[in-house]
Parts: structure tokens; sequence; C-alpha cells
């Protein structure tokens, strides 16, 4: 019992807690801020970069790809620190927000193309036809036929990169982004106790198991509508 009390002393130290839950929940603030703003972005800029390879442009295809395979390839890290770091040699600057809202955004933008552009490549091409032939334009084909049913099919593996991408939001911490993960690890070394550390891992599982739950009824319902 000596040994439980010293562990609770250690990891769930109430007047530790206390004194650092106001800067816990501006953590989870900025956590919950930048991951909303990373998967809006990043998922518009997918869909619209599928759609613009769904064109079958040879001079529009290639950057592109070239795109998806190197965003794919860094790891979102070393996108951040470009960023912060690089850019404003350049005379760009950026604070730490945008540097990790951009770099995690690109790299959703990247696999959400890849998985709707799947969907697309998935779907029988007389569909397309069938749909040109009824006087559709090419547009409404893709609008009315085509996306409905590739967003479906992308839906399963779009939600795991969702909530994959939206962790990586911790990754902010390297440009002193005051996210959860940061504060936490602040407040550690601040009350010399690791409780703050406890705390921020319930953050994460107060902010992403909601979102786990609901990426699995959306992939249910989508499964059940096909």
């Amino acid at each position: 019992m000596q040994g439980f009390g010293k562990f609770l002393e250690t990891f769930f130290n109430a007047e530790v807690a206390a004194r650092y839950l106001p800067d816990i929940l501006s953590g989870m603030a900025v956590t919950i801020g930048v991951g909303l703003a990373v998967t809006v972005t990043g998922l518009a800029a997918g869909l619209a970069l599928a759609i613009l390879r769904a064109m079958g442009r040879g001079w529009m295809r290639l950057p592109i790809v070239a795109f998806v395979d190197i965003l794919r390839a860094l790891p979102p890290l070393v996108l951040i620190i470009i960023f912060f770091f690089a850019f404003p040699m350049i005379g760009v600057e950026m604070s730490a927000f945008t540097a990790t809202w951009l770099a995690l955004s690109l790299v959703l933008a990247a696999y959400a193309e890849e998985s709707v552009w799947g969907g697309i490549l998935s779907l029988p091409r007389g569909q397309t036809e069938a749909a040109r032939s009824t006087g559709l334009t090419w547009w409404q084909t893709m609008h009315a036929v085509i996306l409905p049913q590739a967003i479906r099919i992308a839906i399963p593996p779009l939600t795991n990169r969702v909530i994959a991408v939206a962790k990586n939001v911790a990754l902010g911490s390297v440009v002193a982004l005051s996210e959860v993960l940061n504060l936490a690890q602040s407040a550690t070394s601040a009350a010399g106790n690791p409780t703050p550390l406890t705390m921020a891992a319930a953050a994460y599982l107060v902010i992403f198991i909601p979102a786990m739950l609901g990426a699995r009824r959306l992939e249910s319902r989508f499964q059940w509508r096909t």
C-alpha cells in the first residue's frame, strides 16, 4: 500500500493538478483548434487536388503526383521546422500556430488526395461514360456521380489518417506552440512532478476518444449505405 500511495502522489498529485489545470485546459483548446483547422484545410485541399488530377491533363497530373509523394515521404516534424526556422531566412516569417497548421495541412492533403483518387480509380469507367451520354458535363458527372461514391470508399482510410495527423499537433511543441503536451512538459519541469503529463494523457483521451467513436460511426454509416 505504501508503494501505491507513492505512485498516486507522484503521478496523480491533487495539489499539482489543481495548480496546473488552467494550463492544461488552455493547451487543450489550442490542440483542438489546430486539429480542427488542419482537418478542414487538409481535406479540402486533398479533395481539390484529386479533382484536378481526375481532369486527366498531364501537365497538371505530374506536379500533383510529385507533391503527394514528397509530402507523404517527409516527416511532419521536418516540415514544421522548415516553415518556422528556415522560411524567415527568405523573408517569410510564421508563427508557431501557422507553421504547425500549414505543415500538417499539407501532409493531410497529400494523404486525402491519394485516398480520394484511389476511390475514383476503383469505380468502373462505364459510369462516367453513361453519365456523359445523358448530356451531363464533366463537372456534373464528377459532382453527381463519381465523387459521392469515391468519397464513401475513401472514408475509412481518411478517418484514420485525420486522427493520426491531428495527434501530430504535439509536434508543434518543437516550435513552442502552446499545445497541451508542451504546456504539460513545462509544468512538469516547474513542479518537479509528472502529474501534468498524466493530465495531458487524460486530455488526449478526452479529445480523441470521441473523435474515434465519431469516425467509427461515420464509417459504419457509409458502409451501410453502400
